[in-house]
């Protein structure tokens, strides 16, 4: 029989669901609890302490600064450039047509990828701007996530070229510094980029230091994690957010049913405002 390295109690485990939910919405199930444990395990192992509950503690001392370090340990940041691709065609095809008709007198157009994790999706937010948008327009992305690490991470722009899987060879050449030497298998996202995206950390779950409303949400497998009230009150402060018909992109497995009743669904988990 296996001995954990680590003291791990039901009343811990208790613990961190009610700290995580509490300060990011996030619903743990029971299932989760050997993920929890091999996830946190290696951040108490590298503060050099002997149990979770000591960890805990120091997690409610320290603030912030160590709830985001809790929150990044159990969720997944791994993506890629252009993920779910289909959802980038529909805003290059479908929707940026519709705002420059409905935009001609502020040639103004604002997207949020909330959740922005390491950054391939605003980046190829970025890239449909500038590929759909005539020169003149203020197009901008707005890119957010509750890790600081990741959108540190976004704000450098270098990737291993295995996160440009799917990519055509155009975009590629068109986007992409290829590294040299010891940068060989690494790319940066041209400058051009990120110049059009404003990198911060937001969480989901306070108040949002945004002022425009926004044409564009991006939230895609982000309320995965979310218990069904924590979902129905986001999707209702997107709905305040966004502009007239703004749209909605949620991930593949996500959805609005019986969660929120002010969009419609256009199809492919993509949802235009209603009210």
């Amino acid at each position: 029989m296996s001995v954990n390295e680590f003291d791990f109690s039901d009343k811990d485990f208790k613990r961190v669901k009610s700290m995580v939910y509490d300060f990011a919405g996030i619903d743990l199930n029971e299932s989760k609890k050997n993920l929890v444990y091999n996830r946190l395990a290696k951040r108490i192992r590298f503060l050099q302490m002997n149990r979770f509950s000591e960890y805990l503690d120091y997690v409610e001392e320290v603030g912030e600064e160590e709830f985001v370090n809790l929150i990044n340990a159990i969720t997944t940041n791994l993506t890629f450039f252009f993920r779910e691709n289909h959802h980038f065609e529909y805003l290059a095809n479908n929707v940026i047509p519709h705002l420059l008709a409905k935009n001609k007198a502020s040639k103004k157009i604002r997207i949020w990828s909330a959740g922005c994790s390491t950054g391939e999706e605003p980046y190829s937010l970025a890239v449909v701007l500038k590929e759909t948008v005539p020169a003149g327009w203020d197009a901008r992305v707005l890119a957010t996530d509750l890790d600081t690490t990741v959108v540190e991470t976004a704000q450098r722009g270098v990737y291993n070229i295995e996160r440009l899987k799917g990519v055509s060879e155009a975009r590629k050449k068109r986007w992409f510094l290829k590294g040299s030497g010891e940068r060989s298998g690494f790319v940066k996202v041209k400058p051009e980029l990120q110049q059009i995206i404003d990198f911060g950390q937001i969480n989901l779950m306070n108040e949002w230091p945004i002022r425009d409303k926004i044409d564009v949400i991006f939230c895609r497998n982000v309320v995965i994690y979310f218990d069904k009230p924590t979902q129905s009150k986001l999707f209702n402060r997107y709905a305040d957010l966004l502009q007239e018909e703004g749209h909605l992109f949620i991930g593949h497995s996500e959805s609005l049913y019986k969660v929120c009743d002010r969009f419609e669904l256009l199809g492919q988990t993509v949802y235009r405002k209603l009210r």
